[in-house]
Parts: structure tokens; sequence; C-alpha cells
């Protein structure tokens, strides 16, 4: 005989509610791409776990733009076109457009953005400047959400000499990086960082995963330490976001599909 608790547990994964789905929209980090994603196998990954490919978005004169066919399914992610030299006012707001785009082709469906390093922290501006999106879950992977020593050292070149022949040694992007590295310095009341981390966030998952080289949390990647990756360092955030840890170097693997399939799996 049945039990009354476990029939209602059977009806509700019999549901139509259980067959949402979900979006994630895959952003990239800075100097990355959607090869960032794809290149590295961590869609493949995702695939396995059952989420489907929808394509890649990209913008154009009149606004973002995708593919015209609908995946049908309960599990999709797109991957993302984004100026990830820009400020990171200018990559929240497109990250804004591809989350209203998204709204429009699944609406009623839940909206996930995951972003890796300076990805993480536009996506997370994006969500504070426009809290009517209605995002539902932030991850993030490797993101300097307190600042990087790294981005403090790339706008002290930027602001030397030294910017002057970057463009003749190959290395343009320092310039055009200037106000971006200004945004991720260490944060303070000097950046856009100090602001966005003392500013209301709106109610939504948050997910951390902290990259450490040596299994050490506290140690961090080879940009920025451990507990400037954790959300729940930003007095904002304090005590909001979940944590996962992650043995490796700052860059995107292959396993990331994985733990991300995994992450999700818990939600």
């Amino acid at each position: 005989m049945i039990r009354f608790p476990v029939l209602l547990a059977l009806l509700f994964m019999l549901s139509p509610q259980a067959a949402l789905a979900d979006t994630l929209l895959l952003v990239p980090g800075y100097l990355g791409s959607a090869h960032s994603w794809r290149g590295n196998g961590i869609t493949f990954g995702l695939q396995r776990a059952g989420w489907r490919d929808a394509g890649h978005l990209t913008t154009g004169r009149l606004g973002p733009l995708g593919p015209k066919i609908t995946i049908a399914g309960k599990k999709r992610f797109y991957t993302l076109d984004l100026p990830t030299e820009a400020p990171l006012g200018v990559q929240a707001n497109i990250i804004a457009g591809y989350v209203a785009l998204a709204r429009k082709r699944h609406p009623g469906e839940r909206v996930f953005l995951v972003g890796h390093s300076a990805g993480g922290v536009a996506s997370r501006l994006a969500m504070v400047r426009y809290p009517g999106l209605h995002v539902d879950g932030l991850i993030t992977i490797a993101s300097p959400h307190l600042g990087s020593r790294m981005a403090d050292l790339g706008r002290s070149v930027a602001n030397s000499p030294l910017s002057w022949f970057a463009p003749f040694m190959g290395a343009g992007t320092i310039n055009r990086s200037r106000i971006l590295y200004r945004d991720l310095g260490r944060e303070g009341p000097y950046n856009i960082l100090g602001w966005l981390n003392r500013t209301p966030h709106p109610k939504a998952i948050y997910i951390s995963v902290i990259r450490t080289r040596n299994g050490n949390p506290v140690a961090g990647d080879q940009v920025t330490v451990g507990w400037r990756q954790d959300m729940n360092m930003v007095p904002a955030l304090r005590g909001r976001a979940r944590t996962w840890l992650s043995v490796g170097d700052h860059a995107l693997h292959p396993a990331d599909g994985i733990l991300l399939a995994r992450i999700l799996a818990t939600l």
C-alpha cells in the first residue's frame, strides 16, 4: 500500500511542473568566446547529462540574434558572443539583452547565467541593473567578485609608457582593456565593483565555483585568491551563496561540464 506522502511525491514527479524547462546562458570570461565552452568540451559534458545545445547567440544592429529554431526539451543551453575587453557595464547591458531574448523564446521557464571569470561578475552586474529580468540563478567559475591583483597589474601597465609599445608587440588588448582592468581591480569606492558589492541583489540562486590549484580554497588560482571568488564574501550577498571547490588553474576545463551538470542536478 502506498502511503499518502509517497503518493504526493509520485504525482509531483509526473506533473507538468516537474518538466519545467531550464535555459542556461554560458557567458565567457576575459578574452574568451564560445570556443571557451565548446572547444574545451564543456558543452559535450552538459549534453551527456541531458542538456540540449540550442546554438549560439550574437548581437546585431537591432539587438541580440540567434537560431530561429527553438530547441524542444526539458533543458537547453546557449553560448554567447560578448566584447570581453569592454567595461563591465557594457558587457552587462549585452548580457541583459540575451536574457530578455531567452525570456521571450522560453516564457515561463527558469533562466540561469553561468559566467567564467569576468563573465561571472558582468552577469551579476546585469542582474542588479535589470532586476525585472528575473534571472533565476547565477553560477560563477573562478570569478574575481572582490577584485584581482592581476587586474591591478594590468591597469598599472596600461597607464604606463609600456602601453605605447603594446600594439607593436601584439598586446593591444592592454589598451583596449584599460577601463575593464579598473572595473576588476580590488574593489573599493573608486570602481564599479565597490558599488556593485554593496548594492541590493535580486532574489536568486547564487553559486560560486572556487578554483584552486592545490585543493586549498584560500589559495585560489593564478588570477585571484579563493576567498575573492566566493560570493558569500560580497557584503550584499553574505550568507546567500553556495560554494563548490574545483581543482585546476583559472581556465575552463572539460571537467567543468560535468561539474556544472552535478551542480544543476542538486537544484
